[in-house]
C-alpha cells in the first residue's frame, strides 16, 4: 500500500484497535488466476496473530485459497474534505480516511470445535451485552447441520499497515478549520474523522 510519510500509522496498538473497530473487512485472493474478493467479517484473536472467519461453502474463494498470501482491508471513517472550509481558495478537494491493511497466510478449519469457537467468539463481539442469544443455547443438531455450509478460516498475520489521512499535511489553523466543519455534520463519518483529527492534534 502506498502510505506518504504523514499518514503512515506507526502504533502497532493503534492499527489492531483499528481492526477491532471496524472489523468487516474485504478479503483479497488469487482465485483461478485472477483477483477475488469476498466482505466479511474478521475477528482478530486475544494475541494479534491469527484474523479468523468463515465463508459460505458455494462461494468458490475458499477452494483454492490454503497457503495463499492473501490481502485483508479493513476500511475505517472516511469522508470529503471542501476547500470552501479552509482560510484560502488556493486549495483543492480531498479525502480524509483511515484503513489498515493485513496480508497473512490462510490456514482452513479442519475440525468443528476450532470452527464454532470462532463463531462463538463472533457473536460475542457483535451481539448487544445485553442480548439473549447466546450460541451455545442453539440446539446442537441444527447447529452442526448450518456449519456444514459454511468453511472456517484463519489467517496467520505476517505484515500489518495502516493509514491515517487526517490533514496532517496541513497546517494546525487548517486541521482546526477542519474539524470545525466536520463536527457541524451529523453524518457518522464524518463525526468520527473529526474526533481522530483533534486527538491527532494533541500528540
Amino acid at each position: 500500500m502506498y502510505i506518504p510519510s504523514h499518514f503512515k500509522v506507526t502504533d502497532e496498538t493503534t492499527a489492531y484497535d483499528i481492526i477491532k473497530e471496524h472489523s468487516f473487512a474485504t478479503l483479497f485472493s488469487q482465485h483461478n488466476g485472477t483477483p477475488f474478493a469476498t466482505h466479511l467479517p474478521l475477528i482478530l484473536n486475544k494475541e494479534n496473530t491469527y484474523l479468523y472467519g468463515h465463508f459460505a461453502r458455494p462461494n468458490p474463494q475458499w477452494k483454492d485459497i490454503k497457503n495463499q498470501t492473501v490481502l485483508a482491508i479493513f476500511h475505517g471513517p472516511h469522508c470529503y474534505i471542501s476547500p470552501s472550509w479552509y482560510e484560502t481558495n488556493k486549495a483543492v478537494p480531498t479525502w480524509n480516511y483511515v484503513t489498515v491493511h493485513v496480508y497473512g497466510e490462510v490456514e482452513l478449519l479442519e475440525g468443528e470445535n476450532e470452527l464454532m469457537d470462532s463463531l462463538h467468539q463472533m457473536v460475542l463481539k457483535y451481539e448487544a451485552p445485553d442480548s439473549s442469544y447466546r450460541l451455545q443455547d442453539v440446539d446442537a443438531e441444527f447447529l452442526s447441520s448450518l456449519n456444514k455450509g459454511v468453511q472456517g478460516f484463519k489467517i496467520k498475520i505476517n505484515k500489518v499497515e495502516g493509514t491515517a489521512k487526517l490533514s496532517q499535511n496541513h497546517s494546525l489553523q487548517r486541521q482546526e478549520l477542519v474539524i470545525k466543519q466536520l463536527e457541524q455534520i451529523s453524518n457518522t463519518d464524518e463525526q468520527q474523522i473529526s474526533s481522530l483529527m483533534k486527538t491527532n492534534l494533541k500528540k
